[in-house]
Order: structure tokens, then sequence, then C-alpha cells
């Protein structure tokens, strides 16, 4: 009997990353599927990781895919080529999707639109709204009518306020099975080289460079205030992408520390708790879910990851760069999704001033137990447990198997 043919689409690089898990799950059930994908921003890479086929031309754009966020970021994606390369894509799916039997989407409305232009059967997860974010989530008439289509199966949200809104609004589709982005969190065993009972701050500087770059330069800015000014003993472990590893000895020189198998050194630092007054941030690329896991607080100016670290009870501490992903704006609006897990500390780019506010808001909140106490509530309510991706994937096999 032929594979069942799927065609992943994502517009987003946390969205390429759920769809990943929902392949994993997939795979994992012993489906006989055929998977591909189409990753509308950014170059797929975590696509290519899971050893996904892309269908299509992909691209880099400078906005990093938030042009939203500012109309001139927009403007240098039009400069850069956005226009033919959706072009391009939107021909890659239509010619790929004739040989698939269902559509994955996961996005907003640029993935529900390519996902219905296909005019395969499609399902969507609806990662980037939430009634959180204003109280009753406003779809858009063109988003509405997309998921109205018979051609829509089912809608998954990222959240169960989100489902019961929208059922509420007559999308009798739209359900709750868990967010993707909560599987997959499990500690590897990596050992972290931690001091047992210090804190420990996790430093999540974003996954696009050159992005990551500045915020990482920005955090290590903090750190010393931290270092400088808590009244607790403190260790710092940074979770890094890949590609910000290579960086590491250009950012030390830049930033006035020192780079040594693998940890950033500050020498200056003159507290009684660190041996040899050093303050020390250990950097790792394939120790993530370890790293959050055995957080006390996180210190995040990034999207997924931050999400991930609030759905595992963890305090957030967030301040803005200069983008052009985590801006004020952004955090802000990650506030509004995330609740009280997140503290975003400074409405414009960090200076000197939010660094030392942040600092003191770090201190405050390590030894608040109440505080720390109802973050771990929050964490189930705005991100629920995990297993999503596996009850989508099971959906998906079901309707390959036995349709609706």
């Amino acid at each position: 009997m032929k594979s069942k043919g799927i065609l992943f689409l994502s517009n987003g690089h946390g969205e390429d990353a759920i769809n990943c898990q929902i392949i994993k799950a997939l795979r994992g059930s012993g489906a006989d599927v055929d998977v591909s994908a189409m990753p509308v921003v950014g170059d797929g890479a975590a696509y290519r990781r899971s050893t996904v086929p892309i269908i299509g031309p992909t691209s880099q754009m400078p906005s990093g895919g938030v042009f939203y966020m500012n109309p001139l970021f927009f403007l240098k994606d039009i400069g850069a080529g956005l226009i033919a390369l959706t072009w391009q894509q939107l021909q890659a799916v239509w010619t790929h999707s004739r040989h698939c039997d269902l559509v994955v989407a996961t996005g907003d409305i640029v993935a529900g639109a390519i996902a219905h232009a296909s005019n395969r059967p499609d399902i969507i997860f609806l990662s980037a709204h939430s009634s959180y974010y204003e109280g009753r989530v406003n779809l858009g008439l063109i988003l509405w009518q997309l998921l109205c289509s018979e051609k829509c199966l089912a809608v998954f949200t990222r959240d169960a306020l989100t489902a019961a809104d929208l059922n509420q609004q007559g999308l009798k589709k739209a359900q709750f099975v868990g967010n993707p982005v909560m599987d997959n969190l499990n500690s590897t065993g990596k050992d972290l080289q931690l001091i047992p009972g210090v804190r420990t701050i996790a430093l999540l500087p974003g996954s696009r460079l050159p992005e990551a770059t500045d915020n990482l330069v920005l955090l290590l800015e903090l750190v010393k205030e931290i270092a400088s000014n808590s009244t607790l003993p403190v260790q710092f472990r940074a979770a890094l992408v890949p590609a910000l590893m290579p960086e590491l000895d250009d950012i030390a020189a830049l930033s006035a520390w020192q780079m040594r198998s693998g940890k950033l050194m500050f020498p200056a630092i003159k507290r009684s708790f660190y041996e040899q007054n050093l303050v020390e941030v250990m950097c790792s690329a394939d120790a993530f879910a370890d790293i959050l896991q055995q957080s006390s607080l996180v210190i995040g100016m990034t999207g997924t990851a931050v999400e991930q670290a609030v759905g595992l009870g963890k305090p957030v501490i967030a301040v803005p760069g200069n983008g052009p992903a985590f801006t004020y704006r952004f955090a802000e609006a990650q506030n509004r999704l995330l609740g009280d897990s997140v503290q975003v500390i400074g409405t414009q780019p960090a200076n000197s001033d939010i660094l030392k506010e942040a600092a003191l808001a770090v201190d405050r909140t390590l030894q608040d137990d109440k505080y720390l106490a109802s973050c771990i509530q929050n964490g189930l309510e705005r991100m629920g447990r995990s297993g999503g991706s596996i009850k989508i994937a099971n959906y998906v096999a079901n309707y390959l198997r036995y349709g609706l």
C-alpha cells in the first residue's frame, strides 16, 4: 500500500520546531507516512536536523519573520527578495501538494492561507493567536473564513482558554490537546557542573543571528550587575544555538570577558561567594532542556524558549533588546500571553539603568517563595502539560487511516 503524503507548513522558527515535534510523534506511532515541509520563514534548520525534505526555496530575511513589529523591517525584507521568494514557495506548494493526502499548518494567517491554497484537506495549529492577548481572540475576517472552510478539518489552539473562546464564537472544530512546545523537554543527564545548593540562572539570548549575538553581549552586562549586587549566591548557564558558539571568543573580547573551555569569565567581581573573585557563564549548545529543568530563574530574550520556561514553572525576567525580534513590543505581548511568570524590565532597549533594575528584580524574585510557587500553577494554566504533539499526531494518523 502506498504511503500517505503529508506536507507540513510553518511560518516561523518556533513553528518549525512545533511541526518537527508532531513529525517525531507521527514517526514514533508507526504510521506509514511520507512527510515533507515548506518553512515559509528562515532556512528550515529544524526540519533539516529532523531529516524532513524541504520542497521549495528558503531564505533568511532581515526581519527574521517578525516584520509586523516594525514596518521598516518589512521594507528590508522586500528589498531582500521576499515577494519573489514567497511566489516560488507558493508554486512549490501547489506542485507538491497534488500528491499529498493532508496539509498540516502551524502559524497564523500566512500558514493558514497557504494551506487553503493547496486545495487539500488541512489542519492547523494556531500558534500565533491566544485569548490571553486581548481577552477575546480576534482572528480577522480572512483567517476566520479559512478556518471555517470544509477543507479545514481541525483547529488546534495553543491554550485551553483560546479553544473555549473560539468554540463560544462558533468555531466548534477548535480544540486544545496540549502545546507541542512542551514536549521533549526532559533532562538528558548532561553534566552542567553545577554547584549544589546554589541557585542557577539560565540565559536565553535567542536563536536568530546576529540578534542573538547582540542579546548575549547585553545579558553578559546584566550578569555582572547581578553578580555585583545579589544577596544570594548564584550561578549562570547559557543555552545557545550552535551557530553562536564559534562567536564566543569575539564576544568575550568585545565585552572584556575571558573565554576558556566553553566558559565566559569576568575577573573583577568582588563577592565573597565567588571563588577566585570570578563570575562564570558556562555556555552550551546541546543542553537546553537540562539548563531549563535545573534553573531557578530564566533571563530570556526570545520567544518559544521563554514559553517553554514558563510552562516548566520558571520565573522569567525579560529585558528588551534592539530587535528586530525581541523588542519591548514583543516582550510586552509575551507578558500578556504568559502572565505573571514574565516580568518585563524597561520599555526601551536596555541601558545601564534598566540592567540595574533587572538585577534587583532577579534578587527579589529568587527570595519570593510565594511568587515562585505561583509560577508553577501559572505555567500549567498558560501552556498545559506535555503530550500535545502525540495527540495531534494521533489525530493525523486516524484521519489518514479512517477519514473523518
